[in-house]
């Protein structure tokens, strides 16, 4: 059914019609409230009160804008009524070990989660949104999500609409209540702001796909597996970072590195195994550590790799419940070689 008959149908109270009108606009949406939100599980809720917002204010669109269009607007809103009406502060994980290294550094970003590579391969073609300043993968990259929870709730929903989406500024302003000069202001702090704060073009994606991250993510997974703290130190730039949401401690630095694996890292995970995966366009290794009660090896956290060309310039380590939509198990089979 064409989407003009799909929303003529939905107009008039059909359910199965309205889903089959949002449907090619929901994994969309959902990476757009993920932007917004710096949380896949925040991301989540704000999809389902879009959607239960559009149906019940679907006589309201008038047809002046694309169906998708106006779906942005009411997951725009949405994300900015959350932000305003929760504190986002999520409960503390655990303390830091006694006997971790002194953090070099903070965050204020300790909702940040992952977003699985494998869901991000069904947004629509890049091509669609010819007016982009911002490239693809780097407008999911860690460092870019976490530098827009950094800039104000409007200019970020401002600076995605228009650097990741392509939307004109009167779409945006449409969107936002304003007007096509203010949306200009709002757009030009923030992207002062994103240059102060945001991710080196560099050190985003510049490794993607090739030989030499497959070299990197396969030298660190043996360095980590042996626990040779040298051999993991030589594979990190020398302002590499180390961080562990929701936790707001940052480690930044060689030394640091090496004195949180060898005091933290490896001393709670004797036995660990890793297997690939991506996230947010980047290298990323689910830990599965050994239990030694039952001899089960059991999810453990997400370790998701920043690169250059050359070096890991950050590791990034999530919490097990943050695995869930990569779609890994919780244990791993036994492997043969650990007999």
């Amino acid at each position: 059914m064409a989407e003009t008959d799909l929303l003529q149908a939905a107009c008039c109270g059909d359910e199965v019609a309205f889903a089959g009108l949002v449907a090619p606009y929901r994994r969309e949406l959902h990476v757009h409230c993920y932007r917004m939100l710096g949380s896949f599980d925040d991301a989540e809720d704000a999809v389902q009160e879009t959607l239960l917002a559009a149906w019940r204010g679907l006589a309201s669109f008038q047809g002046r804008a694309s169906v998708r269009t106006w779906l942005y607007k009411v997951a725009s809103n949405t994300c900015l009524n959350l932000i305003r009406n929760a504190s986002r502060k999520p409960q503390m994980a655990d303390q830091l070990p006694a006997l971790a290294p002194a953090p070099t550094g903070s965050t204020e970003v300790t909702w940040l989660q992952p977003y699985p590579d494998l869901l991000l391969d069904e947004l629509p073609d890049p091509e669609a949104a010819p007016q982009a300043r911002i490239e693809r993968v780097e407008a999911v990259s860690l460092a870019f999500v976490t530098a827009l929870q950094l800039l104000s709730p409007r200019a970020r929903a401002v600076l995605v609409l228009r650097d990741v989406l392509g939307f004109s500024a009167a779409e945006v302003a449409e969107t936002l209540d304003s007007t096509p000069q203010a949306v200009a202001m709002t757009l030009s702090r923030a992207r002062a702001a994103l240059r102060e704060h945001g991710p080196a073009r560099a050190t985003t994606g510049s490794t993607a796909g090739t030989a030499g991250e497959a070299r990197l993510v396969r030298l660190l997974t043996q360095a980590l597996t042996a626990h040779d703290v040298d051999a993991v130190v030589r594979l990190l730039a020398e302002d590499v970072r180390i961080a562990m949401p929701p936790l707001p401690a940052v480690w930044q630095g060689r030394d640091r590195a090496a004195a949180f694996l060898a005091e933290v890292a490896f001393r709670l995970v004797p036995r660990a195994r890793f297997v690939q995966t991506r996230a947010n366009g980047q290298p990323a290794l689910a830990v599965y550590m050994h239990d030694a009660a039952d001899g089960l090896w059991r999810a453990g956290g997400l370790l998701v790799l920043t690169l250059n060309s050359e070096r890991i310039t950050g590791l990034t380590r999530f919490e097990t419940s943050t695995m869930r939509p990569f779609g890994l198990p919780s244990i791993l089979p036994d492997d043969p070689s650990d007999d």
